[in-house]
């Protein structure tokens, strides 16, 4: 059975910094964990999930949306086969369900619809 799971949310005040972690089983529908490009997504209240950060397989690349680029960081680590996002500056506009992602695609970044894999998901919520 696939296993992404993410942790780290919580509650921040605007300005202060998060760190998500997302940690995936041994074998992900049996293709080793450095094969997937991994992702973060969130979903606001009322809002569509939307893209956030990704990185490559063996992490040399890294993608990022607008809102996000400049103020977080991705990286993973496939020795221990974790995701993690490191996020700084956060702002109230940044609340929302956070979801780790993991894509077999070949070409990078994935488009959203390509994620083979989600995560249950952890709360950020930035209080203003």
């Amino acid at each position: 059975q696939v296993q992404l799971v993410e942790s780290g949310g919580g509650l921040v005040q605007a300005g202060g910094s998060l760190r998500l972690s997302c940690a995936a089983s041994d074998a992900l529908s049996g293709h080793p964990f450095r094969r997937y490009a991994l992702g973060w997504f969130r979903q606001a209240p009322g809002k569509d999930r939307e893209f956030v950060a990704a990185v490559s397989r063996s992490g040399d690349r890294t993608d990022y949306a607008n809102s996000v680029k400049g103020r977080w960081d991705i990286s993973r680590d496939n020795a221990k086969n974790t995701v993690s996002l490191q996020m700084n500056s956060l702002q109230p506009e940044d609340t929302a369900i956070y979801y780790c992602a993991a894509s077999l695609v070949l070409a990078f970044p994935p488009h959203g619809y390509e994620y083979d894999f989600w995560g249950q998901g952890t709360q950020v919520t930035v209080s203003s």
